[in-house]
């Protein structure tokens, strides 16, 4: 039975399932218009088989991906397959409490909204643990009618070692793995051309997964999903210096077997963080290239402190269904641009990802006991 919570604000309410830690849903109220980006797998629980990992049962919204990919827990690790446990908090705020730990650490997850502000604010601390791993959040939007995508600048975008779907007989994945472009625009495909990732779709029954590494010099990370259908327009911001890495999933009916059974479409995930293991050809070299430019390819644990991981989603109406050409924080102003002269300015809490100031290969850390909470 789903565990759910609610958090709410004038203009936005979010639903919470402590399974997983789950955003179920985000609904977003802005120009008289209510907005829920976020996507959800067409079948039932029940129709998942039992070797599949818990998440897959229930799978949609956003999760935290801790460690992102394979684990003992299950497919992106125990924040995304086990239970979390709300605790008090004030006003604005959910917070919840991982059972179990990550690598030795206590994880808390807290999200958090205000009045007016089109965004959801969340962010995972750490606590204790030791080494390090790949994280991630793991958004997954809704585009069945098609979607223009933008970022900030980005040095190269790049595929996994292996093609999700390698078996015919299984699915189809039709990027071309493992390869890396500066061209979203042109990125190799498997039959010898291009497509532009710019665009979903851009194929018919795929499934692939491609990774872009943030430019040194950036400090805000932005990923932009213009839906020009529905009239809206999804963001996901980030510290680009903390979390240097966005990765796309293409998930377009091209996985066969079940739970998938080709009818899994019109899921684009927008995944923000550092995960190295993901670069197909870039995790092989020594040092692999995040390094050498002082980027962090994995988060680090502190087993005497704190370290927290910060994301902000959120929506607006986009009726005139420009491209993205710019996202500019100033203040607690947000200017998202169109390419064809579009233009909002957002309310936000403009010092909340910590972007003043960051040192490029260094997260935030507090003391053990100082959680901020």
């Amino acid at each position: 039975m789903p565990q759910t919570s609610s958090l709410a604000a004038r203009g936005i309410a979010v639903a919470f399932d402590a399974r997983g830690g789950q955003i179920t849903r985000l609904t977003i109220t802005d120009e008289g218009a209510a907005i829920s980006p976020l996507h959800h797998a067409p079948w039932t629980e029940d129709e998942v088989p039992a070797e599949a990992p818990p998440h897959q049962r229930r799978l949609g919204g956003d999760f935290l991906a801790a460690p992102m990919g394979a684990s003992p827990a299950g497919l992106h690790g125990l924040a995304a397959n086990g239970t979390w446990v709300p605790t008090p908090a004030g006003p604005g705020i959910l917070r919840a409490i991982l059972s179990g730990e990550v690598q030795g650490a206590t994880l808390v997850k807290e999200l958090s909204v205000s009045d007016d502000h089109p965004f959801l604010y969340q962010r995972h601390l750490f606590i204790g643990g030791s080494g390090s791993l790949p994280v991630s959040n793991h958004a997954m939007i809704s585009v069945p009618n098609g979607a223009k995508l933008s970022f900030s600048r980005k040095r190269w975008f790049e595929t996994l070692a292996e093609p999700l779907e390698a078996d015919p007989a299984r699915g189809r994945s039709r990027l071309a793995y493992p390869r890396r472009s500066e061209d979203p625009a042109e990125f190799p495909a498997a039959d010898g051309g291009s497509v532009n990732l710019h665009r979903y779709p851009w194929g018919d029954a795929h499934e692939d997964f491609v990774s872009a590494v943030e430019d040194p010099a950036s400090r805000l990370g932005w990923t932009a999903v213009v839906r020009p259908q529905e009239g809206d327009l999804f963001l996901s911001l980030r510290n680009a210096r903390r979390l240097p890495m966005t990765m796309l999933w293409h998930s377009n009916g091209g996985r066969d077997y079940a739970p998938w059974n080709g009818r899994h479409r019109g899921c684009l995930g927008v995944e923000e963080g550092a995960a190295l293991p993901n670069l197909g050809l870039s995790a092989r070299e020594t040092p692999d290239p995040l390094t050498a430019a002082g980027q962090p390819g994995l988060v680090t644990l502190d087993p005497m402190g704190t370290v927290e991981v910060r994301h902000i989603l959120g929506a607006i109406r986009w009726p005139a269904g420009q491209a993205v050409a710019g996202v500019m924080l100033d203040g607690d102003t947000l200017t998202v641009t169109g390419d064809w002269g579009a233009e909002r300015k957002l309310p936000i809490r403009g010092g909340w990802l910590g972007l003043e100031d960051t040192p490029a290969a260094a997260a935030p850390k507090k003391a053990a006991l100082d959680w901020d909470l």
